[in-house]
């Protein structure tokens, strides 16, 4: 860890355009789920939302990302009243960078999807935390204090 991450571009809600370079200066992390409006999804975003002024205290900034389309995150976004915004991935470029898609199996079907995933990336553009397989139940607890310790 602490490589600089390479540069992205993204869509994101609120018609943005989320580009790394220009978020220097601050932290920002990355929470990639597999899909809008399902329990888990729902939960982690919620949590985070939850967390979100004290992440903000910490000059931190959050997106959820799946491959979801922006009309999709829109819904999902307005609904669970997220404060922050969520990027849509359907080129998988952000997911592929990463390295967040696996096979996966639902009820013994194989798959290629979006393994639970997280990343800290702090003001200077370097990658200071990830976590993988993430479980959704205390995950954002656990990202705000590896924030706090940078």
């Amino acid at each position: 860890m602490n490589r600089v991450v390479a540069d992205f571009t993204a869509d994101a809600t609120g018609d943005k355009k989320i580009r790394l370079k220009d978020l220097r200066g601050q932290n920002v992390v990355l929470y990639f789920y597999p899909k809008d409006s399902t329990p888990g999804c729902t939960t982690e975003g919620r949590d985070f939302a939850a967390l979100h002024a004290k992440f903000r205290r910490q000059d931190t900034v959050i997106f959820g990302v799946s491959r979801d389309s922006i009309a999709s995150h829109e819904k999902f976004k307005e609904k669970q009243g997220f404060p922050f915004d969520l990027i849509s991935d359907p080129d998988e470029k952000l997911c592929k960078q990463f390295d967040v898609i696996h096979e996966k199996s639902l009820y013994g079907k194989k798959f290629l999807g979006i393994v639970r995933s997280t990343f800290l990336i702090d003001a200077d553009g370097k990658l200071r935390g990830e976590w993988r397989k993430v479980k959704v139940k205390g995950h954002a607890e656990e990202v705000l204090e590896a924030v706090k310790a940078l």
